[in-house]
């Protein structure tokens, strides 16, 4: 199967389906995986500016992941709206090129401008011809409507805890959603939803059979 992964910066889809994505990997599906901004502003001011982008180069290297497994793009973090119909154009470029079964976007309740434009550009671009589920970040919503979930062993969830770790500029913020804690614990409370150990929620926002 192809997967497209839709992040709209460098630590958005680990965040919220590290998990799921080590387990497609693990069954050998075809995946890329899109990031529009390494959001240089957000980089604590000790930091060099490309902090983000190498951390993410990190997540991709301890994946195994190869080059044409990943896009990286430079759009300037709170101002995607700006450049709506770039990126646009760069989903239905990849509709045409990568043709994804699947894609893996922020939900469509998600409140960060960031996130609404690249979630909704999505379901513009691949409505007619592919899968879309929107992956959960509970800092960002105030509903979400947990109509899928993806069942994960423990392996899993080290390995997406693993993928984490590489963002050392964003713990140093102090982020309670990067702790281990807060990973583990959504992951079994989504687990008891769906009897399985662990588990990451999606919300179905396009499906065809």
């Amino acid at each position: 199967m192809k997967i497209l992964i839709l992040s709209p910066h460098t630590d958005d889809a680990e965040l919220g389906c590290g998990g799921t994505i080590c387990k497609f990997l693990e069954e050998s599906n075809d995946i890329l995986w899109v990031v529009f901004s390494t959001a240089e502003d957000s980089v604590p001011k000790n930091l060099p500016k490309d902090t983000l982008k190498k951390e993410f180069l990190n997540v991709v290297k301890t994946l195994g992941l190869k080059n044409e497994n990943y896009i990286i793009h430079d759009f300037k973090v709170r101002r995607l709206h700006e450049k709506r119909q770039e990126i646009l154009e760069e989903m239905i470029k990849i509709r045409e090129s990568f043709k994804p079964d699947l894609v893996l976007s922020p939900s469509l309740k998600d409140f960060h401008q960031d996130h609404q434009i690249v979630a909704n550009e999505a379901v513009r671009a691949f409505r007619k011809h592919s899968n879309i589920i929107g992956y959960e970040l509970p800092w960002n919503h105030i509903t979400f409507d947990t109509t899928l979930f993806v069942k994960l062993k423990d392996e899993h969830l080290r390995k997406k805890l693993n993928l984490i770790k590489n963002y050392k500029s964003q713990i140093q913020l102090r982020k309670n959603y990067f702790s281990e804690e807060y990973i583990m614990g959504l992951a079994k409370i989504r687990g008891v939803s769906c009897n399985s150990d662990y588990a990451e929620a999606f919300e179905v926002i396009r499906w065809s059979i």
